[in-house]
């Protein structure tokens, strides 16, 4: 291991089974088997022999083991890196089981770089995988699937990480990833001046371009090139879930997707005789991460976005011109508004498509993993077009975790590693009292029998900010067209429940 080599991307692969259970329990992916053949494709993807070289394997948390207490109804694999380097015979002295967040794919580029730098690393594997669609079908057509297995290699495992998420917003029902996203995106509507209506236009002018780049993908779950109308439209397909997205706005979590990436040191590459056109490089890399939403000063927009993109930015000496290839995380349409802002992209008229896969909604989002996705196929997009540049912005919770990396082909002349994880400096502090404010955003929550639910965010006239849900005569009124951002509202609470009801004064 040479300290001070430079770290260079040589192999990428991907996997993907439609495999549901309608069919029997033949041909049944796992997490595993996702995985196996995903680092298999990568290995032979490198045009060299790599498997006895590679020392350590980097595994991305897959959903069964991000959620505490969550179950394991196909038998719980214990040791997924190391039954991961069993299957493909490889022998590492390193496993590591990621933590939880869709920046860890991207984060752990950043860090596998900096180890092969240091000279703490040769060769490392990073794979991940996602088997819900296989999961949910088997249950539904009852068909039997083990996915119980294990290796007695030592590994790290680093935990599901701190909760991004508190009690104040639980309480207040802000639970699941739609919830705080749509927070997020009424805020942006508002800013911009948009109904609900003219905004779910807007998303669809955004996301319908993501639809026709998955249509063509060969790793794509939902290769179906959709229309404006289509997604901007509520139907039986295209149900109202929180508002204002309807499904096809969403990262859609039922698939069977598999991807992996080998990088090692440039020495090493040499040695075992690594085309050089296989080669791509980290010329930059950018990580933040921000605060709970109930305490970000901004809802419009990502502060941590905006600080790791400027960070990979400023370390690969280059401005967003520059960069021809993105993959921009889209799980949700605030998400990418967010990222081309930070970037300074007018995304109604740059001709860059903003995603190499397809988008989460119509590729398929394949957990903590999809970015790895992203990675594979800038690698191959970049070998294709060489000399150009490409982003990756990976993100994990709800615009919490964020970590960039931008690739080339052509060599840098250096390799500096990613600064640790920015922090913000500034909170909003919550009144937790009876109060008054104008209305800072809201979401309204679905069920099937329709609407059931009203969160808003309050903001004071002293700046801080009270969390409520919404009474029924205020329930009626977000389910108008007309955006009710900026309208004053009373909050009263409920000292028992610890929750505020807001009303339209």
């Amino acid at each position: 291991m040479a300290k001070g080599d430079l770290p260079v991307l040589v192999g990428v692969g991907q996997s993907l089974s439609q495999w549901d259970g309608t069919s029997g329990a033949d041909g049944a992916p796992s997490p595993l088997s996702l995985m196996v053949d995903a680092s298999r494709a990568a290995l032979s993807d490198s045009g060299a022999d790599l498997s006895k070289a590679i020392d350590t394997i980097a595994v991305v948390r897959i959903f069964e083991d991000s959620v505490g207490g969550a179950p394991h109804p196909h038998g719980h694999n214990t040791n997924l890196p190391g039954t991961l380097a069993r299957d493909i015979g490889a022998a590492p002295d390193t496993l590591i089981y990621e933590t939880v967040g869709g920046q860890s794919p991207q984060a752990l580029v950043n860090e596998m770089a900096a180890r092969i730098h240091a000279g703490d690393a040769d060769c490392v594997l990073i794979s991940g995988s996602e088997a819900n669609r296989a999961s949910k079908g088997a249950r539904r057509n009852n068909v039997e699937i083990n996915w119980a297995d294990g290796a007695d290699a030592d590994y790290e495992d680093r935990g599901m990480g701190p909760m991004m998420l508190s009690r104040e917003e639980i309480k207040h029902g802000i639970v699941a990833p739609a919830y705080f996203y749509g927070l997020f995106e009424n805020a942006i509507a508002a800013r911009e001046g948009h109904s609900r209506s003219q905004h779910r236009k807007a998303m669809a002018e955004l996301f319908q371009p993501f639809s026709v780049v998955a249509a063509k993908n060969p790793y794509s779950q939902f290769p179906e090139e959709r229309s404006v109308e289509f997604l901007s439209t509520p139907s039986k397909a295209n149900y109202e879930y929180a508002d204002p997205f309807l499904k096809w706005f969403i990262a859609q979590d039922a698939v069977n997707q598999g991807a992996a990436a080998i990088l090692m040191s440039s020495s090493k590459a040499d040695a075992l005789g690594v085309p050089e056109d296989k080669r791509v490089y980290l010329h930059g890399a950018g990580e933040a991460a921000d605060d709970l939403i109930s305490l970000r000063p901004r809802l419009d927009g990502s502060w941590a976005m905006q600080t790791a993109i400027d960070r990979a930015l400023d370390q690969a000496a280059k401005a967003t011109g520059d960069i021809k290839h993105l993959d921009l995380y889209s799980c949700f349409p605030c998400a990418v508004f967010s990222s081309t802002a930070a970037l300074g992209i007018d995304w109604k008229n740059d001709p860059r498509p903003l995603t190499l896969t397809g988008g989460l909604p119509f590729f398929g989002g394949p957990g903590n993993n999809y970015s790895l996705h992203g990675i594979a196929e800038m690698v191959s997009t970049l070998r294709t077009d060489p000399g150009s540049y490409g982003l990756v912005l990976a993100n994990g919770g709800w615009m919490t975790k964020e970590a960039v990396g931008i690739y080339s082909t052509q060599k840098p002349t250096r390799f500096a590693p990613a600064e640790s994880y920015a922090t913000p400096t500034e909170q909003v502090t919550l009144c937790g009292e009876d109060c008054e404010g104008t209305l800072e955003t809201f979401t309204v929550t679905h069920g099937k029998e329709g609407p059931n639910k009203g969160i808003a965010f309050v903001r004071l006239e002293d700046g801080r900010r009270a969390l409520a849900v919404a009474s029924p005569a205020a329930l009626a009124t977000l389910r108008e067209d007309a955006s009710p951002v900026g309208r004053k509202v009373a909050v009263s609470v409920d000292t028992e429940k610890e929750r505020g009801t807001f009303s339209f004064i």
